[in-house]
């Protein structure tokens, strides 16, 4: 049986208050890089201080990543297995050689899941409209482009699969988890059809990717959204792995197969992750 260490009450408190001075920090710094570029760069001035941001957070909350598969699967880099060596190394760029945006789809169980994608794909972020008026999570997600969607409206929907046809069509990466909510466990349940439907428009291809987290603690269980955080917060050291697989090719093809092949996909790339985890994680 574990014993709980002292430090383990205090860290959702200084991971908070780490979080948020992290969050307004890099986005001054953001401000300052963009202010300083030429038009032309600002999208890679984005997405280069995206990228340290979803690093500089796993760092933060302990969580040690091991990945594999396209772009991701280089040698390590500090507590980021596959992170690769460099600044921008380990990371999956947002457009395909034709220059149209990838839609990248990751099963859904953590708020972690964020911190994850930041970190390692080149992507704006489908989200839960009501996080947009969040306290500093929102600001954030405002900033970086992310994309609002009410599960419950279906004007909300439509209006954000042109959205995404427009972002994909327009060379930007676009990550959805399409399960619609977060779940335990590695059963990958259906995929919603809006981000297939964006991706079949445009002729975007689709990349899977498998998530899984060591143990069940990193869960987004029945609670809120402070108490899970309050709960994965306590953690020393969180292990994850992700499996990214071959790209699917959506040009001429039916909505419904290319999302039965992606869930298809991402489900035996949870599983591959699950191994890379080890038996006794």
């Amino acid at each position: 049986m574990n014993r709980a260490h002292p430090l383990d009450a205090l860290r959702f408190p200084l991971r908070t208050a780490g979080f948020v001075g992290l969050t307004f920090g890099m986005y001054g710094l953001l401000e300052v890089d963009t202010a300083l570029s030429g038009a032309a760069a600002r999208e890679v001035v984005l997405h280069t201080w995206m990228r340290r941001y979803g690093r500089a957070l796993l760092r933060l909350w302990g969580l040690d990543v091991r990945a594999a598969g396209p772009f991701v699967g280089e040698p390590a880099l500090g507590g980021v297995s596959g992170a690769g060596g460099g600044d921008g190394a380990g990371y999956y760029p947002g457009r395909d050689a034709a220059g149209r945006g990838r839609l990248f789809v990751m099963n859904h169980r953590s708020a972690l899941d964020i911190m994850i994608t930041l970190a390692f794909f080149e992507a704006t972020v489908l989200s839960r409209a009501d996080l947009a008026s969040w306290p500093v999570i929102g600001m954030a997600a405002r900033r970086v482009g992310t994309l609002f969607v009410d599960r419950s409206s279906r004007r909300s929907g439509a209006a954000v699969v042109q959205a995404m046809s427009s972002a994909l069509k327009g060379g930007r990466g676009v990550m959805v988890y399409p399960e619609g909510t977060t779940f335990s466990g590695d059963e990958v349940r259906p995929f919603r059809a809006g981000g297939f439907v964006a991706a079949c428009r445009v002729g975007a291809e689709i990349v899977p990717v498998g998530l899984a987290y060591g143990g069940a603690e990193s869960s987004y269980l029945d609670e809120s959204f402070a108490a899970h955080m309050a709960r994965v917060s306590r953690a020393r050291r969180i292990p994850a792995a992700i499996e990214v697989g071959e790209a699917i090719a959506t040009t001429e093809r039916d909505v419904d197969a290319v999302r039965d092949e992606s869930h298809q996909a991402v489900q035996a790339l949870v599983h591959r992750a699950r191994a890379r985890l080890g038996p006794d994680i």
